[in-house]
């Protein structure tokens, strides 16, 4: 897979050509990598751990090949409009060669005026060739980089297609290890009965966190944690609405919506204890974590959940996946060409509580990096 960055190396502006090189080489490490860590994971002593890592670097890797093939569309687009542009000077060019080439050549050494216009002809013949022939090398090389390109958007569907297999087969993989995990402490069990009637007993998430604080009550076991804004996000996405920002119809949550791809792992920013999990109001599939004395993240928008109440997860591990379709691969190479890169169409909603009340997550995460 070398070769995808090499050829990318070619292409573009001096300024800009190492970025999509660059996006290329990270996509071929990563994914390479990825299948050699979905082998070994498979065998691993803590599979759940391997497979997470083996997860997300497919997922670091489709998101570098996806913006390198966007780069590409956009410089092959750019590409077609020069040359779309320029045909009538390229069709005068060629005409002007032809009839260079087929004229014989001792023709081309005489004049009608004879020997001086024989000699003006040669020197405006002299002049013009070099400008000539740096249209003829400008187009050449056009011609060239884009067949290059057009070359490397047919192999890289090879490329990401087996990168959309491998994370699959990642994430089924999880799945099947979480689901035979036994060896995660529990700090408390659930009561579904109970958790049943708290929630037919709650029409707001204050009210639930509140009675849940009372309901599981784990006082001094869990740890003391100072926030600084430098936890790494639940899942790998950017902030689409800030804390208590409206949304379309006017509505504000004491939370923050990070948008993200299908699909994609959720996992905790923390060891923290599952205080909750299961749908919850309006926020879809729920998990409440316990990272810290009076402290909770309500992470909501879940498809898949993988934890259980009363676990005490350490930190990075897997919670649950994001839902929606992995795209095909023809609408994710004609989504690149369209926009700025795969569309984050699937959301997460994460709140901190501290003590009784919401408090920006900022306190605690870096929300823009994610």
């Amino acid at each position: 897979m070398r070769w995808l960055a090499l050829i990318l190396l070619l292409v573009g502006s001096p300024l800009t050509a190492q970025t999509p090189a660059d996006a290329a080489a990270q996509a071929a490490d990563r994914l390479t990598a990825a299948r050699a860590q979905l082998e070994a994971a498979i065998t691993a002593r803590n599979q759940v751990s391997a497979l997470t890592e083996t997860v997300q670097s497919y997922e670091d890797g489709l998101v570098a090949l996806r913006d390198g093939l966007r780069r590409v569309a956009i410089r092959v687009d750019t590409l077609q409009t020069q040359l779309d542009s320029r045909s009538v000077e390229i069709s005068r060019l060629l005409g002007v060669l032809a009839s260079i080439g087929d004229a014989p050549a001792p023709l081309l050494l005489l004049h009608p005026t004879g020997a001086l216009g024989t000699a003006r002809a040669g020197m405006m013949v002299a002049d013009v060739t070099p400008a000539l022939q740096i249209r003829v090398e400008e187009l050449r090389l056009q011609l060239e980089e884009l067949a290059l390109l057009q070359a490397l958007q047919e192999t890289a569907l090879d490329t990401l297609a087996s990168g959309l297999e491998g994370a699959q087969a990642a994430r089924a993989a999880l799945s099947e290890a979480i689901s035979d995990r036994t060896d995660l402490p529990r700090r408390f069990t659930d009561d579904p009965i109970q958790t049943a009637l708290l929630i037919a007993s709650t029409d707001t998430l204050d009210s639930f966190a509140d009675g849940l604080a009372q309901t599981f009550d784990t006082g001094d076991a869990a740890p003391v944690v100072q926030p600084d804004g430098s936890l790494t996000l639940p899942v790998r996405g950017t902030l689409l609405r800030g804390f208590n920002a409206p949304d379309a119809a006017g509505i504000s949550r004491p939370g923050v919506i990070l948008a993200a791809r299908p699909r994609a792992l959720v996992t905790t920013p923390l060891a923290a204890t599952v205080l909750f999990r299961g749908p919850l109001l309006d926020y879809g599939n729920v998990v409440i974590l316990e990272p810290a004395q009076d402290v909770m993240f309500v992470i909501g928008g879940l498809a898949e959940v993988y934890t259980q109440v009363g676990e005490i997860l350490p930190a990075g591990a897997p919670i649950g996946l994001l839902g929606g379709d992995a795209p095909a691969i023809d609408d994710i190479l004609n989504e690149t060409d369209r926009s700025g890169g795969p569309a984050a169409s699937e959301t997460l909603y994460l709140e901190v509580r501290d003590g009784q009340s919401p408090v920006n997550p900022a306190t605690w995460f870096a929300l823009d990096r994610g």
